[in-house]
């Protein structure tokens, strides 16, 4: 499938509106935030493009593609050593704040879901059981009362594709 003819910044651009649509159709009335995962390429290979929200998003909500978006919680949501950022999306003046990022990483599945589960249980964190959906690597954590994470992973190839999303007290997105 292609997008606007075989024009590569007008299919990161279409890329970059989609991760803000899933950001955006993820308010606090309805469930955390997933973005959708995106084709595995490497940062190296992807120019930086960001995308203005849609009419839906908070006005502060931004997404980046092929970079960590300017002010995301990287001490919340720490990228795996090794892995290239596909996108990210971030607004902290949210209630509950919303961070996700996409990522790719050369692991299994399972060394990406237990790096991100020592991280947050570091934070206050706790696991959720169950351990997929489907057939898919999902894992959930929660804080209080109103703080969660989800993490995702699909591996094809050799190369496990991530997706961690966040609703967390503005305070806490660091």
């Amino acid at each position: 499938m292609t997008f606007f003819g075989n024009s590569k910044p007008a299919r990161l651009a279409a890329l970059a509106a989609g991760a803000v649509l899933a950001l955006a159709a993820c308010s606090p009335s309805q469930s955390a935030p997933a973005p959708a995962a995106s084709s595995a390429m490497p940062a190296t290979t992807q120019p930086t493009v960001t995308a203005s929200a849609s009419p839906s998003a908070s006005p502060n909500t931004s997404a980046t593609v092929g970079a960590v978006v300017e002010g995301f919680p990287q001490q919340l949501l720490p990228l795996m050593p090794g892995a290239s950022v596909v996108s990210s999306s971030f607004d902290k003046a949210s209630v509950p704040a919303t961070a996700a990022l996409v990522a790719t990483v050369g692991a299994p599945p399972a060394a990406v879901i237990d790096f991100y589960s020592k991280a947050l249980e570091a934070q206050g964190f706790k696991a959720v059981p169950g351990e997929a959906v489907g057939s898919v690597a999902s894992k959930d954590f929660v804080r209080g009362d109103n703080e969660t994470v989800n993490l995702s992973v699909v591996e094809a190839s050799g190369t496990a594709t991530y997706t961690i999303g966040a609703n967390v007290a503005a305070e806490t997105a660091k």
